[in-house]
């Protein structure tokens, strides 16, 4: 089954494939400085949050393997720029800054083991390949913890990008649909489009036609309609971070999804790995919401669609942990309350996960 590469380390430099333009056209770029890594992870070349966090890791990496420090102090007193300007792109993010504190904690264990230049600048390359490994690792085991909750065939929704597109693995939400349809269930995903920049119609339906995965695109403003009408068995979505009550940000449009899903008696689960939590936050009112620019909801693809008027853009919205049915993640899954639940699966020993090629 076909899965998506969005974003590759080569010895030329990070390679992502610009996901503003799919599907009409499939172009990768080949970065080389971690300044314009950056500028990929705010513009949205790249987006998802466990892709980011890849993206930042092989960003602080090419930080330092091409950093022009003579010396390991040179590089030191270099880091701290560099960590900051990634951790300014995409606020909601939480893979990112989890991204960039292992990476943070990888130099300064170098450091302490008095490692030489040559050393700390291939042995970040290398956690940051090493990053990438995991994600994957990490994406096949929430599908197959997933898979479990998806029905054996019918209707399943979910809603803007959690694929291989998203997380430079299977996917988190599309990992468990496209490990559950491996298994033989027959499912047919319905996919909203995800205004107003399209990850749903772009993205996901882009996705699962190359799988070779059943689906109907429809617009956003249809989720009501089918929730009620159409006997969908279950929803599945992605998660940009999660509270420490269960509290859950992702792309906006999902808690309309999930409050019709529970009026309508339909399990509503999230996909995401434990890098996602953030349980230093107590509920989902501490989560920051990114507001982009009112361009991407007058425009579409520079085409002006609106006349010249205030709109806005709040990237996510926080659905509350009263309207999850369940938390997957690569450690098992959490059901209420998830205060306590989120905590094991936080503390719980990780699993030896599988980083073969």
């Amino acid at each position: 089954m076909y899965v998506a590469q969005p974003i590759a380390w080569t010895e030329a430099g990070v390679v992502m494939l610009d996901q503003r333009r799919l599907p009409a056209e499939e172009i990768s770029y080949t970065y080389t400085d971690y300044r314009d890594v950056a500028k990929a992870i705010r513009e949205m070349v790249i987006r998802g949050a466990p892709a980011i966090g890849v993206a930042a890791a092989m960003g602080v990496a090419l930080a330092a393997r091409h950093s022009p420090a003579k010396s390991v102090a040179e590089l030191r007193a270099e880091m701290p720029a560099i960590y900051d300007l990634l951790a300014k792109t995409r606020p909601t993010a939480v893979d990112l800054f989890w991204a960039l504190e292992r990476m943070d904690r990888k130099f300064n264990e170098l450091l302490s083991a008095n490692a030489d230049l040559d050393t700390i600048r291939r042995e970040m390359v290398a956690e940051a390949k090493l990053v990438h490994l995991e994600k994957k690792a990490t994406d096949e085991a929430i599908g197959r913890f997933g898979a479990a909750f998806m029905p054996k065939e019918g209707l399943v929704m979910t809603q803007c990008n959690a694929g291989a597109l998203a997380t430079a693995g299977i996917g988190t939400a599309l990992g468990v649909i496209r490990v559950a349809v491996e298994q033989g269930k027959n499912l047919h995903v319905l996919v909203p489009e995800t205004r107003p920049y399209l990850q749903g119609a772009r993205l996901t339906a882009w996705e699962l036609l190359k799988g070779g995965i059943p689906l109907t695109l429809i617009t956003d403003n249809m989720v009501g309609h089918f929730l009620k009408t159409a006997q969908v068995k279950a929803i599945v979505t992605g998660a940009d971070r999660i509270a420490a009550n269960g509290d859950t940000a992702n792309k906006i449009g999902t808690y309309q999804i999930a409050v019709l899903a529970k009026e309508n008696n339909v399990p509503f689960y999230i996909a995401a790995p434990i890098s996602t939590f953030d349980l230093a936050i107590p509920d989902g009112d501490s989560i920051p919401i990114e507001e982009r620019s009112a361009e991407e909801v007058t425009h579409i693809q520079g085409v002006r669609i609106a006349p010249d008027v205030p709109a806005a853009h709040p990237a996510f919205d926080v659905t509350p942990a009263r309207y999850i049915a369940g938390i997957i993640t690569e450690r098992g899954v959490a059901h209420a309350p998830y205060a306590e639940a989120l905590r094991d699966l936080a503390t719980t020993p990780r699993p030896a996960l599988s980083t073969a090629h």
